[in-house]
């Protein structure tokens, strides 16, 4: 593209485009506020009304949709959310999306996974300092010296990388699908990237041999068995314990369930407790707890900075101003784009 050309571009981005003034009522948003109201006081769901219809005439306008992770806070999860889930539900509502736009809230390696499967679609991350210890845990370098280490063993990478990792892999696999994606290649052996506790999970349900590394989630690495234990004491033998695999094993052990977030939706369907602690992100529970009016949910409240980048204001920028624009290299998306089609060929498995 020449220079001039570029420049103009960017400008038209760059320009502050004005506010199309939304009404005070919009189809859903009264919908979207009776939800919010069930974990969000009165008086925050008001202050927050205005920028969440904003953002309801700016989707209209670029033809946008929001894509939220189950870990975003309430106000973006059910105040202007199209479709929400796990990374593997992100990645197949996103492949699957009609809009012009994608605004994925949630951390960068999602947005960079939405433009992998959409390259000829505008990506937008409201923040791009969204990171993830996990992505940052292992690079492309990394992964080509596995492979010369351990030459032949396949590589299953876990979705929360970066696209350049996800091109070295062979096969990238989510929490709710890992054991399936494992299996799915039979072999004897497999490289398993970043997340070692996951990956210890994975090796007790299954028969291949793991090869970890010792990448961590920043926000399940810190529970431990003790907290847990000290919760069942303050609230007795009716609180049932769902963890998320990232979890040490320890943690795990000591829970009742084990599961993605988004299995541990569909385990609270099939058997609802009268109260529950979900052993992950706090936002999830406030989320979850939407669904569930008759479940009392404990509050372990471990946030994820990073998640926590993403606020209404800057969803609502970033429509207006359509940044910040994500950006795969061709090759690299190319690659990275056959690690993560046969994730999905491969689908939701046990775990969620």
């Amino acid at each position: 593209m020449p220079q001039g050309y570029a420049q103009i571009e960017q400008k038209k981005k760059e320009q502050v485009v004005p506010n199309p003034s939304p009404a005070a009522t919009l189809p859903g948003l009264e919908e979207r506020g009776e939800r919010l109201r069930r974990v969000l006081p009165e008086a925050e769901w008001e202050l927050a009304r205005p920028t969440i219809a904003a953002i309801e005439e700016w989707k209209r306008q670029r033809h946008a949709i929001v894509l939220a992770h189950n870990y975003q806070t309430p106000e973006i999860f059910h105040g202007v959310a199209d479709l929400t889930g796990d990374s593997l539900a992100l990645a197949q509502q996103a492949a699957a999306t009609e809009a012009e736009v994608i605004v994925l809230a949630g951390v960068h390696f999602m947005a960079e996974t939405a433009k992998i499967i959409n390259p000829v679609k505008t990506v937008l991350i409201p923040d791009p300092q969204a990171g993830c210890t996990l992505a940052d845990a292992i690079t492309a370098a990394d992964v080509r010296l596995l492979r010369e280490r351990y030459p032949g063993v396949p590589v299953v990478t876990y979705v929360n990388t970066s696209a350049e990792v996800k091109a070295e892999s062979d096969i990238c696999c989510t929490s709710s699908n890992a054991v399936e994606v494992v299996e799915s290649l039979g072999v004897p052996r497999v490289i398993f990237l970043p997340d070692e506790y996951l990956g210890r999970f994975v090796a007790s349900q299954t028969a291949v041999e793991v090869i970890l590394w010792k990448g961590h989630c920043i926000v399940h690495e810190r529970f431990t068995p003790e907290e847990i234990g000290r919760w069942r004491r303050a609230y007795g033998g009716d609180l049932e314990v769902l963890a998320h695999p990232e979890c040490p094993p320890e943690v795990l052990a000591a829970a009742d369930y084990v599961g993605s977030t988004s299995g541990m939706v569909r385990h609270l369907e099939a058997a609802p407790a009268p109260r529950v602690l979900l052993v992950t992100e706090c936002s999830m529970s406030d989320n979850v707890a939407v669904n569930f009016p008759g479940i009392e949910f404990v509050r372990p409240c471990n946030l994820c900075p990073y998640m926590k980048r993403i606020t209404l204001p800057k969803i609502l920028d970033s429509l207006i101003h359509l940044r910040y624009e994500v950006a795969v290299d061709p090759d690299v998306a190319r690659r990275a784009r056959r690690a993560v089609e046969r994730m999905l060929a491969v689908g939701r498995g046990r775990g969620g």
